[in-house]
């Protein structure tokens, strides 16, 4: 069952399927909230996500998302993964420079071209398929790298 807002402020014209809300609960506090009713503590107490953390979270997961159904044609359907973005924001320009993501994966037992092949499937899918890093990208360099695998390694 889709959950919405509760009626302390009128529904903007625009929502709709994929809009997100967020209500403030103090100083410099908020939960956000969607329609599938997650709901997103936001802030820099325990327990709570910064907004650059769930800038973060959302390229990474995107990225996972997207490359899923690829990775696990090589990998095997159960295939384990972790993904990782790391990054922090220049406190001059008041933004992110760059945020590097990195992905774990079995590569034991793959011969070089298969690993070369799997980093290739895994940025190719992440670069078509992320509608966030697609939003997010070229105002903020985004790099990926399969962890495991040396630069220039994959390209045997």
């Amino acid at each position: 069952m889709p959950s919405l807002p509760d009626d302390r402020f009128p529904l903007p014209e625009d929502f709709g399927p994929g809009s997100v809300w967020a209500d403030r609960t103090g100083h410099r506090t908020l939960v956000g909230r969607t329609q599938r009713g997650v709901e997103i503590p936001i802030g820099h107490g325990e327990g709570e996500a910064s907004p650059g953390e769930l800038l973060k979270l959302a390229l990474i997961g995107c990225a996972g998302m997207s490359s899923d159904v690829n990775l696990a044609r090589r990998l095997g359907e159960d295939f384990e993964a972790r993904l990782w973005a790391h990054g922090t924001s220049d406190e001059a320009e008041n933004r992110y420079l760059s945020i590097a993501e990195e992905v774990q994966l079995p590569l034991e037992g793959l011969t070089a071209q298969e690993i070369a092949t799997v980093v290739k499937v895994f940025g190719r899918a992440v670069a078509a398929g992320c509608t966030v890093e697609r939003s997010v990208v070229p105002g903020v360099e985004v790099t990926h790298r399969v962890l495991g695998v040396e630069p220039g390694e994959e390209q045997a």
